[in-house]
């Protein structure tokens, strides 16, 4: 396993000396995607809802609501899956990020690419925390006008064909795994580089 000592480099903007102490993967996957995973549960109870709705109309013969609570059904399991997906692209974004928060210190240029979406702010922000940045990065977001309260994707006011853009599937739900370079929860002078 090859060592790099971080300690003493001079690149970027993070204080190796004062990383915080690094949470387990769970906690940070649950922090990355807090928003995604109260999602999945109101998606769950919006699938039973509707199932029980859908039974209804079925065992009533009424075709117009058996269609229509069927495709409500249909619209909510689907969405389970679609924000367990969106989660784990996200989950990916947060490993990359935190690498190049820790390679390279915070820069607009690299931050720039993940303000898009809450999610993706989310990640970064996760990231910057977890490294001692968030001040630099709250503040960057501050700087060019994204406040708490933006929950809407930019895309979606910009592109509203955006789903049937094939950069919105692979960058939303297909992100592929990254396996992080850095072993930070191992503490002390000399972080290792993962295998």
């Amino acid at each position: 396993m090859q060592q790099v000592n971080r300690l003493s480099s001079t690149r970027g903007k993070v204080d190796y000396h004062r990383l915080p102490k690094q949470p387990s993967k769970t906690v940070s996957y649950w922090n990355v995607g807090y928003l995604l995973h109260f999602s999945i549960l109101i998606f769950v109870f919006e699938s039973w809802f509707y199932w029980t709705k859908f039974r209804d109309a079925y065992i009533d013969e009424a075709l117009f609501a058996t269609v229509f609570w069927f495709g409500s059904v249909l619209f909510a399991f689907t969405h389970i899956f679609l924000v367990v997906m969106d989660a784990w692209s996200r989950f990916q974004n947060y490993k990359r990020i935190k690498d190049n928060l820790y390679m390279h210190g915070f820069s607009p240029k690299l931050a720039y690419p993940y303000t898009g979406s809450k999610c993706q702010r989310t990640a970064f922000m996760v990231a910057a925390k977890e490294l001692g940045m968030e001040k630099e990065v709250s503040s960057y977001y501050h700087r060019i006008g994204i406040r708490w309260y933006h929950f809407i994707p930019k895309f979606m006011i910009q592109d509203p064909l955006f789903l049937f853009r094939k950069s919105f599937v692979s960058r939303t739900f297909l992100e592929k795994y990254y396996k992080p370079r850095f072993n930070f929860r191992e503490q002390g002078v000399n972080y290792k580089i993962a295998e």
